[in-house]
C-alpha cells in the first residue's frame, strides 16, 4: 500500500495559493503571492525537510508540475538546495492533467479518471506519495476520501481571498493530530491523519438559557 500525504502551506484562513513568490499563481486576480516568505524560519525548513526525506513519489496537478519541474529540473550541484533537487528530480511523479499529452521530469500522466488512478496508486507499493500545491487536484482527492495524511504548515497571516485547501463542497471527515510544533516566527507545523467519519454530540449545558 502507498500513502497519499498532502504537504501544504496555509494561511490562518486556509488559503494555499502562491505562498512562495508574487508571480507563482496570480490566477483569479490573486495579488498576495509570497505571503509565507517573511515567516519561513529554520524550524519551518526542518519540518519541510523531514517530510521530503520520506517522500518516495509526487502527485501533482498540471500547474504545480510545470512550476516545480521548471525550477527543480534546472537546479545544479552548486545550488544551496541541491540536496532537495536531487530527491525531487529522482523520485517518480504522477501528473493529473486534462490538457497535457506528454510529460518529462521522470513523470507519468494519470488517466482521465483521476480518482480511480489514484486509488490504484494507493493499492500499489509506492511508499509515501506527497501532494505539493495542486489546489484543484486536492479538491478531487478530498472529495473521494483519497488523502491519508495532512502535513500542514500554518502561517500567522490572514488574506481573505485565494484558493483554499478545504474549499466549498469538502466532504466532512474526522482527523487525528499526531504531531505539532510552533516555530519562533509563529508558524504552526501540524500532522493530521484520517480518523473516519465525523461524530456529533451536545454539550451538557446546551439547554441552559
Amino acid at each position: 500500500m502507498s500513502t497519499i500525504i498532502v504537504d501544504t502551506f496555509l494561511t490562518l484562513d486556509g488559503v494555499m495559493q502562491a505562498p512562495g513568490r508574487p508571480e507563482e499563481d496570480p490566477s483569479d486576480g490573486f495579488s498576495h503571492g509570497g505571503w509565507q516568505v517573511p515567516f519561513f524560519d529554520e524550524a519551518v525548513g526542518e519540518f519541510v525537510g523531514a517530510g521530503m526525506a520520506t517522500t518516495e513519489g509526487l502527485l501533482l496537478g498540471r500547474k504545480s508540475y510545470e512550476i516545480l519541474g521548471g525550477f527543480w529540473s534546472k537546479v545544479g550541484p552548486e545550488h544551496p538546495h541541491a540536496a532537495a533537487a536531487e530527491v525531487l528530480n529522482r523520485i517518480p511523479k504522477y501528473v493529473a492533467s486534462r490538457t497535457l499529452t506528454s510529460v518529462d521530469w521522470n513523470s507519468t500522466l494519470l488517466g482521465a479518471d483521476v480518482p480511480t488512478a489514484v486509488a490504484k496508486l494507493r493499492e500499489q507499493h509506492g511508499g509515501e506519495i506527497h501532494v505539493i500545491g495542486s489546489a484543484d487536484l486536492l479538491q478531487t482527492l478530498i472529495r473521494h476520501d483519497l488523502v491519508d495524511e495532512y502535513r500542514l504548515t500554518i502561517f500567522p497571516v490572514v488574506l481573505g481571498t485565494g484558493k483554499k485547501l478545504f474549499a466549498e463542497g469538502t466532504v466532512p471527515a474526522a482527523l487525528r493530530l499526531v504531531e505539532t510544533k510552533t516555530t519562533p516566527s509563529g508558524v504552526i507545523c501540524a500532522v493530521y491523519r484520517r480518523a473516519g467519519e465525523v461524530t456529533y454530540g451536545a454539550h451538557p449545558d446546551a439547554d441552559l438559557p
